[in-house]
C-alpha cells in the first residue's frame, strides 16, 4: 500500500509548497484577503483591540457576524482562528496555506484509500492537477477549506450520509456552495432523515451561540449582503458589460465597491439584471433538482445521477451568478473528483473541460488582473476572461443534458462499484487447505 501511496503524497506536498510560494511571486496580490481581511478579523475576535473596519484602536469587543453583519456565513471563523495555532511561529499567511493544505490532505488520503481503485487514484491527480493550474488563490481563500469538507461528504454521501450531512452543513456555514451537493444528496439517495439531522444538527449548533452572544440580526446577514450586491467583473452575467466598458461605451465601467472589497461592473440595464440573477439562478439550480427526482423515480441509480447533478448544481451556482470571484472555480473540483472516482470513463471530458477552466482563472487572476481593473479595461485580459466564463456556461449546459440523459430502469452497477465506494479492495475468502 505505501508503494502506490507515497508518489501520490510526494506530489501532494509539491503541488502545496509550489503553489503556496507562487502566492508570493505572482502580482496582484493572491493572498491578499488573508492578511488583509482574515487575519484582521480572527484576531480582533480573538485577541481585540483592532477595530477591523477601520483598522484603528478600539476598545470594544468585534466579532464580525455577531457584533455586526458580515459577508459570510459565521462558521467561516473556525478555520481564520485555528491557523493563529501555527500563526506564532510562521506569521498567520503561511499558517494559513498550511491550515488548507491540512484540510486538503485529509480528504485527499480519504480519497485514495489503499489505493488499489483506479477511478480514486485519477480523480486524486485530478485534484492536484487542478490546484496547480488555479493557483493561489484556491488556498488563499476561505473556499480552499470548503473544497475538502464538499469532497468528504460526497464520499461519505451513500455510506455514512450523517457524517456526509454534518461536514456538507459546516462547509454551508463557511461559504453557502455545497449546499448544492448537498441538495443533490437529498435527491439521490434514500436515507433522507440522515441529511436533515445532519443539516439541522450544524445548524443549530452554530445559530444557538450566535444568538446567545448577541448576535441575532446578524445570524443571516450574509445572505443579504450576497443578493443585494451589484455585478461582480469577473461574473459570466457581466460579459457584456465588460467589453462595453473595454470600448468605453459611455454607461459602462469597472468600478471598485468597499463594501464588499470587489470590482463590478455596470452598464445600460444593470439594475435589473442585477434584481433578475438571483431569482434566475435559484430557478435554475431547482428545475435540474426536479429532473433528478423524476430521474430517480424512474430508476436512475445513485451511480449514474449523483455526480452529474452535484456537478450541475455547483456549476449552476458559478455560472449563474452575480458575483464570480476567481475562487469560485475550486468548487467545481470536488463533483468533478466525486465523478472520477464513481464513473472515470464518462467523466475524463469533464475533468479536461475543469483544468482548462482552471488554467484560464489563474491567467486571468492574478496574472492579467492589473487590465481588468481600470475603469475601461483593455480588451485581451476581457477575451480571456470571458473565454473562461463561457466554457462554465458550456460545462453548465453539459452537466444538465448528463442529468437529462442519465439512464433509468433496472441498472446493472458496475464491477467493483464496492471497491470503488469504499476506496478498498475486498479480501478474497480463504479457501481451507485441502479443498
Amino acid at each position: 500500500m505505501l508503494r502506490r501511496v507515497i508518489p501520490l503524497l510526494v506530489a501532494f506536498v509539491a503541488v502545496h509548497v509550489v503553489v503556496a510560494v507562487l502566492g508570493y511571486q505572482q502580482p496582484n496580490e493572491p493572498m491578499g484577503d488573508v492578511y488583509l481581511v482574515y487575519e484582521p478579523w480572527s484576531r480582533c475576535a480573538l485577541f481585540g483591540g483592532v477595530d477591523v473596519t477601520s483598522c484603528t484602536r478600539s476598545d470594544t469587543w468585534q466579532w464580525p457576524g455577531i457584533t455586526e453583519k458580515w459577508i459570510y456565513p459565521q462558521l467561516a471563523f473556525l478555520p481564520m482562528t485555528f491557523a493563529w495555532v501555527f500563526a506564532w511561529a510562521i506569521s498567520y499567511t503561511p499558517a494559513w496555506a498550511l491550515t488548507v493544505s491540512l484540510f486538503n490532505l485529509v480528504a485527499f488520503l480519504v480519497l485514495v484509500g489503499d489505493a488499489r481503485s483506479r477511478g480514486r487514484v485519477i480523480a486524486a491527480w485530478f485534484w492536484l492537477v487542478a490546484i496547480l493550474l488555479i493557483g493561489p488563490v484556491g488556498i488563499y481563500r476561505i473556499d480552499g477549506i470548503t473544497v475538502p469538507l464538499a469532497l468528504l461528504g460526497g464520499i461519505w454521501m451513500l455510506r455514512r450520509p450523517f457524517v456526509a450531512s454534518l461536514l456538507l452543513s459546516i462547509a454551508v456555514w463557511m461559504k453557502v456552495w455545497p449546499a448544492a451537493i448537498l441538495a443533490a444528496g437529498l435527491v439521490v439517495i434514500r436515507r433522507r432523515l440522515a441529511l436533515v439531522w445532519g443539516a439541522v444538527a450544524v445548524s443549530l449548533a452554530t445559530i444557538i451561540p450566535v444568538v446567545a452572544l448577541g448576535g441575532a440580526p446578524y445570524v443571516f446577514g450574509f445572505v443579504g449582503d450576497q443578493t443585494t450586491r451589484g455585478i461582480q467583473m469577473e461574473a459570466p452575467v457581466g460579459g457584456l458589460y465588460m467589453f462595453l466598458a473595454a470600448f468605453y461605451v459611455p454607461g459602462s465601467e469597472v468600478y471598485y465597491d468597499g463594501d464588499v472589497l470587489t470590482f463590478q461592473v455596470t452598464g445600460p440595464g444593470a439594475e435589473p439584471l442585477i434584481a433578475a440573477m438571483t431569482p434566475i439562478m435559484l430557478l435554475v439550480m431547482a428545475g435540474v433538482a426536479a429532473v433528478g427526482v423524476w430521474k430517480l423515480r424512474h430508476g436512475a441509480t445513485f451511480l449514474a445521477l449523483f455526480p452529474p447533478l452535484s456537478l450541475a448544481l455547483v456549476t449552476a451556482f458559478i455560472a449563474l451568478n452575480k458575483v464570480g470571484s476567481p475562487q469560485y472555480y475550486v468548487w467545481l473540483f470536488a463533483p468533478v473528483a466525486l465523478g472520477l472516482m464513481l464513473d472515470r470513463r464518462r467523466w475524463y471530458s469533464f475533468a479536461a473541460m475543469t483544468l482548462v477552466i482552471a488554467g484560464l482563472t489563474q491567467w486571468m487572476y492574478p496574472m492579467l488582473y492589473d487590465g481588468l481593473m481600470a475603469t475601461h479595461p483593455n480588451p485581451f485580459p476581457v477575451v480571456v476572461l470571458e473565454l473562461r466564463n463561457l466554457l462554465a456556461l458550456v460545462l453548465l449546459v453539459w452537466a444538465i443534458v448528463r442529468v437529462v440523459k442519465a439512464p433509468t430502469g433496472r441498472v446493472r452497477p458496475p464491477a467493483g462499484l464496492r471497491e470503488i465506494v469504499t476506496g478498498r479492495r475486498p479480501v478474497p475468502p480463504r479457501v481451507p487447505a485441502g479443498r
